[in-house]
């Protein structure tokens, strides 16, 4: 018997199974690949927050890079390289949000030396730019470290039945709680107002003779450079789904894209291409993160008490699956929001913390109720 079971190995799932087996609890972890085998694993894996004027987004993922940089640390100092962030603007919009973000920032802005400054493209010279203490981790290795303490288990999970008080797993497995960690593969739960968007990821390690100290953002994310190598990455492609896209994803095509938009920012020289990464990484529609119960659509939908059209929902008014949470919806920031996300989730598991509705899937149940 599993005090809980994951359902997805990415950094969401991994997260979550570190912060259960610290506290003692059994865990069992599902995955249909492996871990960190999808849109985790070809991640850049930058810790970094988001440049932004203003937005609930911006405060969340601020309070998300401080934590995560200090649980990187503090936890896994092996697998984190802590190095300084460039962020470039692409364009006029860009620029002006930067300006702003240097303005009110808590965070210790950093002055790159010239002589870096100019080692950049004249594009990327002449763009404003914003310099942070950031971060660096190894997605792959820093996935299975977090889920070493757990039992790991290879298996599509096809079928979820509650009964008598334990989610029973494909007629094999009886657990007490589930968390639903899969990004945006298919649905185990098929409720109509959990509508997550795939995004198609890749990366590329590439070996070059060019020397780069620091993590850049600009049109790609450039990791700084280690022993001649360093990594591209992108969360590029919204059309291509691996479950339901007819066509094989283009690699050449892709890798050309990259290499293309990395070289706006910075001149590489003498590239070899050494391994390529690919995954779908999972979205929401208004980019917020969805963490915490699932509601039943159906029986709170039945429910004549609740007002639905109320600009003010009451999230205590609806009904939810017994003991089933979901930890979704992180975009290109999974390294950052996972661990954060992973406490709070724990946190209102174990000791019943309420989890702000900004985050709560149950916000996209009240616009969908309210629609109907």
């Amino acid at each position: 018997m599993y005090d809980l079971a994951i359902i997805g190995a990415g950094i969401n799932g991994c997260s979550v199974a570190y912060e259960f087996t610290q506290e003692g609890k059994r865990v069992i972890l599902f995955d249909m690949n492996k871990i960190a085998g999808g849109g985790s694993g070809a991640a850049g894996a930058f810790i970094s927050p988001k440049f932004s004027k203003v937005g609930e987004l911006k405060e969340l993922l601020h309070d998300a890079f401080t934590y995560s940089m200090n649980y990187y640390n503090q936890h896994f100092p092996h697998l984190i390289k802590n190095v300084p962030l460039l962020h470039i603007a692409q364009n006029e919009a860009d620029e002006d949000s930067l300006r702003v973000y240097k303005q009110n920032s808590s965070l210790e802005l950093l002055t790159p030396p010239t002589s870096y400054v100019n080692s950049l493209s004249k594009e990327a010279q002449a763009k404003e730019n914003v310099s942070i203490n950031a971060g660096l981790v190894n997605a792959e290795l820093m996935c299975q470290a977090m889920a070493k303490s757990a039992k790991v288990v290879k298996h599509e999970v096809k079928e979820l039945v509650y009964d008598d008080g334990l989610w029973i797993i494909d007629e094999i497995y009886a657990v007490k709680e589930v968390v639903l960690a899969t990004g945006a593969y298919k649905k185990l739960i098929n409720e109509p107002y959990i509508n997550l968007r795939g995004v198609w990821g890749h990366r590329i390690d590439v070996s070059t003779t060019s020397e780069n100290p620091y993590s850049l953002h600009q049109f790609v994310s450039i990791s700084s450079s280690s022993e001649g190598k360093m990594a591209i990455g992108a969360t590029h492609n919204v059309h291509y789904h691996p479950q339901t896209t007819k066509e094989a994803y283009n690699i050449q095509n892709g890798r050309e894209e990259l290499l293309e938009k990395a070289s706006r920012t910075l001149k590489l020289d003498n590239i070899k291409i050494e391994k390529d990464y690919m995954g779908l990484r999972s979205g929401s529609f208004d980019y917020m993160p969805l963490l915490g119960k699932l509601v039943m659509s159906q029986e709170t939908l039945q429910n004549n008490s609740i007002n639905f059209k109320t600009k003010k929902p009451n999230f205590k008014e609806y009904d939810y699956y017994p003991n089933l949470s979901m930890i979704n919806g992180s975009g290109g920031y999974g390294f950052v929001l996972a661990p954060y996300l992973a406490k709070i989730l724990k946190e209102h598991i174990l000791q019943d913390k309420e989890i702000s509705g900004r985050i709560s899937p149950a916000r996209f149940f009240a616009r969908y109720a309210k629609k109907l």
